[in-house]
């Protein structure tokens, strides 16, 4: 139970160490960050920070979120995110205030989680990463197919789960242990190590690493 960050994937970029050594990083707005609600173990059976991320048009608002958020007295945002936090932790904060980057550190191991890219209907090639046929020799117009799906006569039918064609990436994918090389306090940015899924201006939760010292 950590408290995380929700933002936007601005892009990739590299920075370069004190020595030369270029280390490639994605860039992450993670700006106004504000707690729309506090829930404790008394009122709610569990302790959690909600936060509200991004901005959205009070006509693009519905009463009933309109509501929530003027009760925090808070933008009303493009989405809501839920952190499990222990009693002691939720009791620092409080509806109304903006969570900074300064919650992470330079150095720290965090897990980010994103939506994929969406590669819409793709054959079975390309989405279970299947090895094709050959291309020559007899082989018609056949070489990128799964082949055969099915058996002999008994059971004589394609059993459920079985990897074909279909709708390929567009699902939510979590990275798990990535460095934070710099943080940038007055943009609200964190320019962490390596890939993150995802397409530029898409969102994405940065928490604490799970796995760290395990």
């Amino acid at each position: 139970m950590s408290l995380g960050l929700v933002g936007r994937k601005i892009g990739m970029t590299r920075v370069f160490t004190d020595d030369g050594t270029s280390i490639p990083v994605t860039v992450l707005d993670m700006s106004n960050n504000r707690v729309t609600q506090i829930k404790t173990s008394e009122n709610d059976g569990y302790s959690a920070v909600q936060l509200a991320f991004g901005s959205r048009r009070v006509s693009r608002v519905a009463k009933p979120q309109a509501g929530h958020f003027a009760k925090a007295g808070v933008e009303a945002g493009r989405g809501l995110k839920e952190f499990r936090l222990n009693a002691k932790d939720v009791g620092e904060l409080q509806a109304g205030s903006v969570v900074s980057v300064d919650v992470f550190q330079v150095g720290q191991i965090v897990d980010v989680t994103g939506t994929t890219q969406g590669k819409g209907f793709t054959g079975a090639i390309k989405r279970h990463h299947f090895s094709s046929n050959r291309a020559s020799h007899g082989n018609s117009v056949s070489h990128n197919s799964a082949g055969s799906i099915g058996q002999a006569q008994d059971p004589g039918r394609v059993f459920p789960g079985k990897r074909m064609a279909g709708h390929y990436g567009n699902v939510q994918r979590t990275v798990q242990n990535l460095e934070i090389v710099r943080i940038d306090t007055e943009r609200q940015l964190l320019l962490i190590k390596g890939a993150i899924p995802g397409s530029k201006g898409g969102d994405v939760i940065v928490r604490p690493g799970i796995k760290v010292g395990a």
